[in-house]
């Protein structure tokens, strides 16, 4: 859908803040009806409606916690009763915390996959059937740039390892779901300012991104907005690495 002649209907996990937010606003912009979920950020979420609406979107904000297979999928459900369809699903929601791993405790360590990974695969499963039908739709999630090299991560290790699980969760949908003509791709994110890090965090990450900047949510929207182009319709099980030559 996205720049494809008619405003859809968008399904955008995390969408009260940062990245999904942005991805929310854009879509508004062209029309579209968007459904957002959040957990704790009620306020963040009111205004993000309030936004939607100024900018010429149809917003519908539902307080869920997504790693609950069954919430997941009753989102879903409530979205299509109310609009009939979701064309766009865009995975936005993952926690995240910095602890080394021995450290980390088991309920932490369960959050990172439940949070990150999980969803993906409750929501993917709860809208392929409607896409399936109209033989069309989109799946955007979202790993990190690093996350193909696979490389030791001793203070993010379950966040990084749930990462990597969605590109290849990413590229097992793409391939499931491509002869029904819907695409799956990932957006992989370094360092964007997205309000989600401390800016002291940041800043001392510039050194090293080669391309000496710290992205903005706008950088990563831009690729959002592609994928979900006719431009982009072949491309299917995609990864776009959004981060300034850093992790790559």
């Amino acid at each position: 859908m996205g720049t494809m002649g008619h405003p859809g209907v968008a399904l955008i996990t995390g969408g009260a803040k940062g990245i999904g937010r942005g991805v929310a606003l854009d879509l508004a912009a062209q029309g579209w009806s968007i459904a957002f979920c959040y957990r704790t950020s009620e306020t963040a979420a009111r205004e993000t409606a309030d936004a939607i609406r100024t900018r010429g979107g149809n917003p519908m904000a539902r307080r869920c916690d997504v790693s609950d297979a069954a919430a997941a999928a009753q989102l879903v459900s409530e979205v299509e009763h109310e609009w009939g369809r979701i064309d766009v699903l865009v995975n936005g929601a993952g926690p995240y915390h910095r602890v080394n791993l021995f450290d980390e405790t088991i309920e932490g360590w369960n959050e990172m996959f439940a949070g990150n990974l999980h969803p993906i695969f409750y929501l993917a499963k709860a809208v392929a059937p409607g896409m399936k039908a109209r033989r069309a739709g989109h799946i955007i999630n979202f790993s990190m740039a690093n996350a193909d090299q696979m490389v030791s991560q001793p203070d993010v290790t379950a966040h990084y390892i749930a990462k990597a699980g969605v590109l290849i969760l990413t590229r097992t949908l793409a391939k499931l779901l491509a002869p029904h003509g819907i695409n799956v791709n990932a957006v992989s994110p370094g360092f964007i300012d997205s309000g989600s890090a401390p800016p002291g965090e940041l800043a001392g990450m510039t050194k090293r991104i080669p391309a000496g900047y710290i992205g903005t949510v706008e950088d990563t929207v831009a690729a959002v907005r592609y994928l979900l182009s006719d431009e982009a319709r072949y491309v299917n099980g995609a990864s776009i690495q959004i981060s300034g030559a850093w992790g790559i």
